[in-house]
């Protein structure tokens, strides 16, 4: 994903689709629960927003960014919710509009970044690519969030691949946030996208391989779906092993779904 402007541009379309769900909403629409616990339709819109404003910071004040950094610190198991929460009190009409204009005010600041330049991130520093693949991913898969609360199928696209590709990325992230080692061989990951091709990512010959649809796995790695409801298939047990881990998204290890049906 070395081309920032095709990633905006799918970044930009990812975002008007969930604003297509959340734009027309009456007040008690957005108090909505969502999967996430505690998490209302307005906690997920007032959590990209804020995340969008982080990255501002970070791509054009690393001071600023770094200021951020040790709230976040001080408070890992909290942060999140907190910025949410306060978000979502907002009324409606003035948190879409907050999204909205943080969104359009990253776009403009990603597409000025110079070629190569890095800046600041949670996780790992970010180019301007990686970023834009970054916000895409956790648009899309708070948007899972709200199609789910509002009862929304929708339909997947080629923009799958900028979520799968940064799962495969986040591999070694997600043993990190946990203590433990990854694995030093590279995996083989062969994924069905939505249009019937093949998306391959890693060695032809790696000896630990996943495949399976393109959806379940973009699904697992925002952990919006467990393990055993996917058609993903592991091959070798280090492989099976990441499925049972596997996050795309910085900070501390998620705790997922759990299976459809438990506890009913």
């Amino acid at each position: 994903m070395s081309d920032p402007a095709v990633v905006l541009a799918d970044l930009r379309e990812e975002s008007e689709e969930l604003d297509a769900l959340v734009g027309e909403l009456r007040t008690e629409g957005w108090a909505a629960p969502t999967p996430a616990p505690g998490w209302t339709i307005a906690h997920q819109i007032a959590h990209l927003a804020w995340t969008d404003r982080a990255a501002l910071l970070a791509a054009a004040d690393a001071e600023a960014f770094a200021a951020e950094t040790a709230k976040a610190l001080a408070a890992p198991d909290r942060f999140v919710d907190e910025g949410a929460g306060e978000g979502a009190k907002l009324p409606p009409a003035e948190l879409l509009a907050r999204w909205r204009a943080g969104r359009e005010h990253l776009q403009d600041a990603l597409r000025s970044v110079p070629p190569g330049a890095r800046f600041p991130w949670y996780g790992p520093p970010m180019s301007a690519s990686a970023m834009a693949t970054a916000r895409l991913m956790e648009t899309w898969a708070h948007g899972q969030d709200v199609a789910d609360a509002l009862g929304v199928v929708r339909t997947p696209t080629a923009r799958l691949r900028h979520v799968a590709w940064i799962g495969h990325r986040a591999r070694d992230y997600a043993y990190l946030v946990r203590g433990e080692r990854a694995p030093a061989e590279p995996f083989r990951l062969e994924l069905t996208a939505p249009d019937g091709t093949l998306w391959t990512y890693g060695p032809e010959d790696a000896a630990q391989r996943v495949t399976g649809p393109a959806l379940d796995f973009c699904l697992l790695v925002t952990q919006r779906v467990h393990r055993a409801d996917t058609a993903l298939a592991a091959h070798g047990p280090d492989a099976e092993r990441w499925l049972g881990i596997a996050q795309a998204f910085a900070g501390p290890a998620g705790q997922g779904r759990a299976p459809r049906g438990a506890g009913a």
